[in-house]
């Protein structure tokens, strides 16, 4: 799954650098393992141009399938001290037909079924039937994601993925060493004094934390900028990382 890693980190970064580009000074939360996933679950249908430009976006395209079909079952292992959960699936209108490789190649890679709906006379149901399914994958914590009007009668198809995760810090923090402290604006943060996997990216001044949960089997990756100028998130130097370096210091921190 290495080469799937790289490009996924190249995914991330592109997609972040286009996501950020207005340069406005507000908070951007993305999951680019559940819009990689997603696009490439398309791309299995994809041809000509389509294709072509698909094959531009997520890197390694002719590996990708395989790559999904081992990192999916890995993140649905069960067992683990964590969850984490990561479904895919396809919603068709029910009075097409859709080509029966592509259905059970959905199925065999990314663990999707195909589910027709009725979105030409039953639009409103057929949206409210897939926000349940999201809630559901998600343990309720995303409700209504499509909102009323999204899906309408000339609806043929939608794609959907949820991803969820809950863990707990391999070394925990004290809220009774919660103080007030400056980050960018004053917020309540909790600190903590312990060994942590940490790396710097000397090009851009700014360092890598790596924060485990239990088991070491997931972390949290936290990048911060030395210097944020005034009227700024620091995301823009983020926005400039080379996806090389960024992997390689990444890789670093668990060797």
């Amino acid at each position: 799954m290495d080469n799937l890693s790289k490009s996924n980190i190249t995914f991330a970064l592109n997609l972040f650098k286009k996501l950020s580009e207005n340069g406005n000074a507000q908070n951007l939360f993305f999951s680019p393992l559940s819009i990689s996933s997603a696009l490439s679950m398309v791309f299995l249908g994809a041809k000509g141009n389509t294709a072509a430009q698909m094959v531009l976006a997520l890197d390694k395209a002719e590996e990708i399938h395989n790559g999904y079909q081992s990192l999916i079952s890995e993140i649905n292992k069960p067992g683990t001290n964590y969850v984490l959960r990561i479904a895919n699936r396809l919603y068709g209108e029910k009075t097409f037909k859709f080509l029966a490789t592509f259905i059970d190649s959905c199925q065999k890679f990314y663990h999707a079924e195909l589910q027709q709906l009725d979105f030409s006379r039953a639009a409103e149901d057929s949206r409210k039937h897939i926000n349940a399914w999201v809630e559901e994958k998600t343990e309720g914590k995303i409700q209504n994601l499509l909102a009323q009007g999204v899906v309408d009668s000339m609806t043929r198809l939608v794609l959907v993925n949820a991803i969820y995760f809950k863990g707990n810090w391999a070394t925990q923090f004290n809220k009774d060493c919660t103080v007030e402290r400056q980050f960018k604006i004053n917020k309540s943060m909790m600190s903590k004094e312990a060994k942590y996997n940490m790396s710097y990216l000397t090009d851009f001044q700014t360092k890598i934390l790596d924060l485990p949960y239990v088991d070491n089997e997931t972390s949290m990756i936290i990048l911060l900028p030395d210097e944020i100028q005034d009227n700024s998130t620091g995301l823009e130097q983020v926005s400039h990382l080379r996806h090389a370096s960024w992997y390689c210091d990444v890789k670093r921190l668990h060797q």
